[in-house]
């Protein structure tokens, strides 16, 4: 880890107020020390970290991950019910789901335009609308 990639991945940790233990380091240089954004399965995530010689469990990249999210650094995207990817991008944008791959990529922002909500129940607010838009190739 690049000392000036150390210190962004440092920053990141803590503006979501969380430990900078060896294993959140870890990982979250994986997914940030770069700069740039990312979706991820835990799965991924796991399977990159192996490959990079970080010796985590896969309990270990889920609960991670779940932190970082909780932490207010990171998305979860929810496709099929079953899958989750977790987005480093934090603005409100759409994503694409590109069903033969089952990759998860951004959408162009300026192109989505929602007219209208259902009003929220009382006691309640929108807190963000996910949209998540399968691709297929035509047949």
């Amino acid at each position: 880890m690049a000392n000036g990639a150390g210190t962004m991945v440092a920053d990141w940790l803590a503006r979501g107020g969380l430990r900078p233990t060896r294993q959140r380091l870890a990982l979250a240089e994986l997914l940030v020390g770069d700069g740039e954004d990312r979706h991820v399965t835990a799965e991924s995530l796991y399977a990159l970290s192996l490959k990079s010689g970080e010796k985590v469990s896969l309990a270990t990249v889920y609960n991670t991950l779940r932190a970082f999210c909780d932490a207010g650094l990171m998305n979860e995207v929810v496709v099929d019910g079953s899958k989750s990817y977790f987005d480093t991008r934090m603005d409100d944008h759409p994503h694409f789901y590109w069903e033969e791959t089952a990759e998860l990529t951004d959408a162009p922002k300026d192109q989505l335009q929602i007219t209208g909500l259902p009003e929220a129940p009382d006691g309640t607010e929108v807190a963000r609308v996910d949209v998540v838009i399968r691709l297929r190739k035509k047949a």
